[in-house]
C-alpha cells in the first residue's frame, strides 16, 4: 500500500431488514416471540431426550445434539437483531463482527455434519438392522458429535484466516442484520478477489461434500428397501421424509447464497433469516410432529410442568344428626 493515511474501521453499521419504524416494531415483536419458541422448543427436545429412558437411543441422541446446534445457531445474532430493532443506530464493534463470523460458520459447519450423522444412523438402522446397536454404540455416537464440532471449528478458523488480515479503512455499512462474511469482505479497502475465491471454495467444499453424502445415503437406503417390499419402501420413505425436508430447508438457502456470494440480491438477507432463524424452529416441529415416541414423551413433560397443582383433598365427614 502507499503512504496514504487510512482511518481504521473500529465498528460496522448493520443496515438491518428495514428502515421503516413501523416494520421494525412489528419485527421486534415477531422475532422476539419466534426466538422464545426456538429456545423453548429445542430445549424441550433436549430435556426429553436426556430425561426419558425410552429415548436413550442413537437417533434421539443425535437429535438432541441437533437441537443444541439449533439453539446456538439462532442465538449468535438473533438477540442483537431484536435489540437493534429498537435502536436508531445499529452498530457492532470490529471484534463483535469477527465473533459473529466465527460462530455462524462454527455452528453451520457442525450442523451439516450432525445431519450427515443422522443420515448414517438411518442407513444403518434400515439397511443393517441386525448390527445397528453394535455399529451405533455410545462410542460411535460420541465420536460423531465430536467430529461435527471439530469440522465446524476447522471450517470457521480457515474462514477467519482469510478475513482477519484484510484491511478495513473506508466503508463500514453491512447490508444485513449480522456480519455476513461475503458482505463484510466486500468492504475491505484492498483487492480481496483471491480472498473471495478462497472463502467460496472453503464453504463450497464443506457444503457440497456433506450434501453429497446426505443424498447418497438416502439413495442407498431407498434402493435397498426397493427390492424388499412396497411396505418396507413406504416405511423407509416415511422415516426419511422428515430428514429430507430438514436437509432441503437447511441447504437450500446456503447453496443459493454461496453460489453467487459476492453478487448481492435483495432476497439474500431474507434467506439468511431463513437458515439462522426459521430452520432452528422448523427442526423441532418437523421431527416431533412426525415421531410418535417424541410426541408422547414431550406430552408427558408438558403435562408434568404445566399441569396446575392439585388441591389437597380434605376428607368429607358426614355428620349424622341425633334426635
Amino acid at each position: 500500500m502507499d503512504s496514504t493515511n487510512y482511518s481504521v474501521v473500529s465498528e460496522f453499521v448493520l443496515l438491518g431488514l428495514s428502515r421503516s419504524r413501523e416494520l421494525q416494531i412489528f419485527y421486534f415483536v415477531f422475532f422476539s416471540a419466534l426466538y422464545i419458541v426456538i429456545v423453548l422448543g429445542n430445549l424441550l427436545i433436549i430435556i426429553a431426550v436426556t430425561s426419558d429412558s425410552s429415548l436413550h437411543s442413537p437417533m434421539y441422541f443425535l437429535l438432541g445434539n441437533l437441537s443444541f446446534f439449533d439453539i446456538c445457531q439462532a442465538s449468535f445474532a438473533t438477540p442483537k437483531m431484536i435489540v437493534d430493532f429498537l435502536s436508531e443506530r445499529k452498530t457492532i464493534s470490529f471484534t463483535g463482527c469477527i465473533a459473529q463470523i466465527f460462530f455462524i460458520h462454527l455452528f453451520t459447519g457442525g450442523e451439516m455434519v450432525i445431519l450427515v450423522s443422522m443420515a448414517y444412523d438411518r442407513y444403518v438402522a434400515i439397511c443393517k438392522p441386525l448390527h445397528y446397536m453394535i455399529i451405533m454404540n455410545h462410542s460411535t455416537c460420541t465420536a460423531l458429535v465430536l467430529i461435527s464440532w471439530a469440522v465446524g471449528l476447522i471450517h470457521t478458523l480457515s474462514q477467519l484466516s482469510f478475513t482477519v488480515k484484510l484491511a478495513f479503512c473506508g466503508p463500514n455499512e453491512v447490508d444485513s442484520f449480522f456480519c455476513d462474511l461475503p458482505r463484510v469482505v466486500k468492504l475491505a479497502c484492498i483487492d480481496s478477489y483471491i480472498t473471495e475465491i478462497l472463502i467460496v471454495v472453503n464453504s463450497g467444499i464443506l457444503s457440497l461434500s456433506t450434501f453429497s453424502l446426505l443424498v447418497s445415503s438416502y439413495v442407498i437406503i431407498l434402493v435397498t428397501v426397493w427390492f424388499k417390499s412396497s411396505a418396507a419402501m413406504a416405511k423407509a420413505f416415511s422415516t426419511l421424509a422428515a430428514h429430507i425436508m430438514v436437509v432441503v430447508l437447511f441447504f437450500g438457502p446456503c447453496i443459493f447464497i454461496y453460489v453467487w456470494p459476492f453478487t448481492t440480491y435483495p432476497v439474500d438477507k431474507f434467506l439468511a433469516i431463513f437458515y439462522t432463524v426459521f430452520t432452528p424452529i422448523l427442526n423441532p416441529i418437523i421431527y416431533t410432529l412426525r415421531n410418535r415416541d417424541m410426541k408422547a414423551v414431550m406430552g408427558k413433560i408438558a403435562a408434568q410442568y404445566l399441569r396446575p397443582p392439585k388441591i389437597a383433598e380434605m376428607p368429607f365427614v358426614t355428620r349424622i344428626p341425633h334426635d
